[in-house]
C-alpha cells in the first residue's frame, strides 16, 4: 500500500473526566433499559432488576482489566494496542479487526434506526434523503471537533437521565396509588417463587450488551487531559450505567410485574411511558429515546474513528497510512471519520436485524484479550504473582472476567457468531498477506513521547521476532 507522510498534528488533550464518562454513557444509551424491558422480563421470568445485577458484576471483571491495561498504555487503541504490545502485533491486529466489525456497525445500527423512524413519519419520501442528511451531520460533527461532539453528546445524555428521573417519579406515584405491586418496598423485583437462574443467566447475557461502551471510554486515552482520566472514567460510567440500568428496570418491574395488557413486548418503552405518564409523557420519552440514538451515533462514531487511526498510525502495512491524518486545526482524524461516515451511509440497503446480527463478536474477541493481557502482563512478564494480593488482582480476577465473558460466548447469537468468524477469516487473510505468509511479522509502536505521562514512558515491548519496517517521510 502507497504511504503518505505521517501526520505532524496530535490528538488534542481536551476531555476532561466527565466529558468521557458523558461518551461511555452515550455509547450505553441509558433508553436501552426501557427498549428490552418486555424482552427481558419475559426471559428472567419479570426480575429484570436481578438479570442486570448479574452483567453488571460480570462486566466489572473485565472494566477493571481494561482500567489496569489502559494505565500502562494510555494509547487510543484499547484492546488492539494491549494485544499488540503484551502479546504480538499480529494478534493485535487480528484483535482490532474483529473489533472493528461492532465499532464500524453500531454507526450504521443507529443510523438505520434513525431511517426507520423517518420511513414512519414519511412514509412516502425517499429514506436515502435522510439517511444521508442524518450521518452527514453525525460525520461532520465529529469532523469538526471531539470537544463539540462531548458537549453535545453530554446534552442529549442528560436529557436522557432527566427523562428516566421523571419516569421513575410518575412510576413510584403510580405504585404507590396501587399500580403494579402496590409499594417499592418489595423484593418481588429480585427475586420470587418460581425464578430460575439458568433464566436469570440467560436474560443477564441479553442486558451484558447494553454495558458494551465502558471499553469504548479507552479510545479517547490520547484525548485525555490527563492518562489517569480514563481509568477512573470507565469505572464511573460502568457504575453510573449500571446505577440508571437498575432503577429502570426495578421501578417498571415493580409497575408491571406481568407483561399482560402490552400491545408489544419486543419494544416497551412507548407503552411504558404511556401507562406512567401519559400522552405528552410519551412524546418526551420516546424524544430522549431519539436523543439516545443520536448520543450513541456520535459517542461510537468518534470512538471507531479513534481505532482505525491508531490501527494506521502504529501498525505497518495493515491500515492505510492516511487513515492516520489529524486535521491540524480541528485536531481530529478526519480521514478516519470521513470512512466512518462513508461505511454508515450503507444503512440506506441494510435492515437493522441483519445489522444487529453481525454485532457482539468483535466486543467479547476484546473482553476475552483484555483479561488475558492483565494475566499475560503482570502475572508472566512482570512476574508479579507472589503474594495472596498480586495472586488475586493478576490472575483471579482476570480469570473470573474470562469465565464470565466465556457465559457470554456461549450464548451469542448464531448469527453473530458466523459473521464474525467470516470477518475474522477475512483478516487472517489480510494479515498472511501483508506479512507474505507470517515471514515478516508486522510491526506495533506507540508514540511516546505524546501518550506518556510526564516522567512515566510507555513501556514499549520489543518482540524478538520483530523486524523495523520504515515508512515514508519517518519510521517507527
Amino acid at each position: 500500500m502507497a504511504s503518505a507522510p505521517p501526520a505532524t498534528a496530535h490528538l488534542g488533550r481536551s476531555l476532561g473526566l466527565w466529558a468521557i464518562v458523558g461518551l461511555g454513557l452515550g455509547y450505553m444509551t441509558p433508553m436501552t433499559v426501557f427498549d428490552t424491558f418486555g424482552i427481558v422480563s419475559g426471559e428472567t421470568d419479570a426480575v429484570v432488576p436481578l438479570a442486570y445485577i448479574v452483567a453488571l458484576v460480570a462486566m466489572v471483571f473485565t472494566a477493571i482489566s481494561y482500567g489496569r491495561m489502559t494505565r500502562v498504555f494510555p494509547s487510543a487503541g484499547s484492546a488492539y494496542t494491549y494485544a499488540s504490545e503484551v502479546i504480538h502485533p499480529n494478534i493485535g491486529f487480528l484483535v482490532g479487526w474483529s473489533s472493528l466489525l461492532d465499532y464500524l456497525l453500531l454507526p450504521m445500527v443507529n443510523a438505520v434506526i434513525a431511517r426507520i423512524y423517518f420511513e414512519s413519519f414519511f412514509p412516502d419520501s425517499p429514506s436515502w434523503y435522510f439517511v444521508l442528511g442524518y450521518v452527514a451531520i453525525i460525520t461532520a460533527l465529529n469532523a469538526w471537533s471531539i470537544k463539540g461532539t462531548s458537549n453535545i453528546n453530554g446534552i442529549l445524555v442528560v436529557f436522557q437521565v432527566v427523562l428516566i428521573a421523571v419516569f421513575v417519579v410518575l412510576a413510584w406515584v403510580s405504585i404507590n396509588n396501587g399500580l403494579g405491586q402496590g409499594t417499592i418496598f418489595t423484593l418481588e423485583p429480585l427475586y420470587h417463587e418460581g425464578v430460575q437462574m439458568g433464566a436469570v443467566i440467560a436474560g443477564a447475557t441479553v442486558v451484558c450488551f447494553s454495558f458494551i461502551g465502558f471499553d469504548a471510554i479507552t479510545m479517547y486515552s490520547e484525548e485525555a487531559k490527563t492518562p489517569s482520566t480514563v481509568p477512573k472514567a470507565i469505572v464511573l460510567a460502568l457504575m453510573i450505567g449500571g446505577a440508571i440500568f437498575f432503577l429502570g428496570a426495578w421501578f417498571a418491574q415493580a409497575a408491571f410485574p406481568t407483561l399482560d395488557g402490552f400491545e408489544v413486548t419486543d419494544d416497551t418503552l412507548p407503552e411504558l411511558a404511556l401507562k406512567v405518564g401519559g400522552q405528552l409523557f410519551k412524546i418526551l420519552f420516546v424524544s430522549a429515546a431519539l436523543a439516545a440514538m443520536v448520543a450513541s451515533s456520535l459517542s461510537s462514531h468518534a470512538s471507531v474513528s479513534r481505532m482505525i487511526y491508531v490501527m494506521a498510525r502504529n501498525g505497518t502495512g495493515r491500515i492505510p497510512r492516511f487513515l492516520s491524518y489529524i486535521h491540524p486545526k480541528f485536531l481530529t482524524p478526519l480521514h478516519a471519520v470521513l470512512i466512518v461516515g462513508a461505511v454508515s451511509l450503507l444503512a440506506v440497503r441494510f435492515t437493522l436485524e441483519f445489522v444487529s446480527a453481525m454485532i457482539n463478536f468483535g466486543a467479547l474477541i476484546a473482553f476475552t484479550v483484555v483479561n488475558l493481557t492483565v494475566l499475560l502482563y503482570y502475572a508472566v512478564r512482570l512476574k508479579k504473582r507472589n503474594t495472596l494480593t498480586e495472586i488475586v488482582t493478576n490472575i483471579v480476577l482476570p480469570i473470573i472476567g474470562m469465565c464470565l465473558t466465556a457465559v457470554l460466548w456461549i450464548n451469542l447469537h448464531f448469527d453473530a457468531l458466523l459473521y464474525g468468524a467470516i470477518w475474522f477469516v477475512v483478516g487472517l487473510i489480510l494479515l498472511v498477506y501483508v506479512t507474505r505468509g507470517l515471514r515478516r511479522p508486522l510491526t506495533m509502536k506507540i508514540e511516546e513521547e505524546t501518550l506518556a505521562e510526564e516522567g512515566t514512558p510507555i513501556p514499549h515491548i520489543e518482540h524478538p521476532q520483530h523486524h523495523i519496517i520504515h515508512h515514508e517521510g519517518g519510521d517507527h
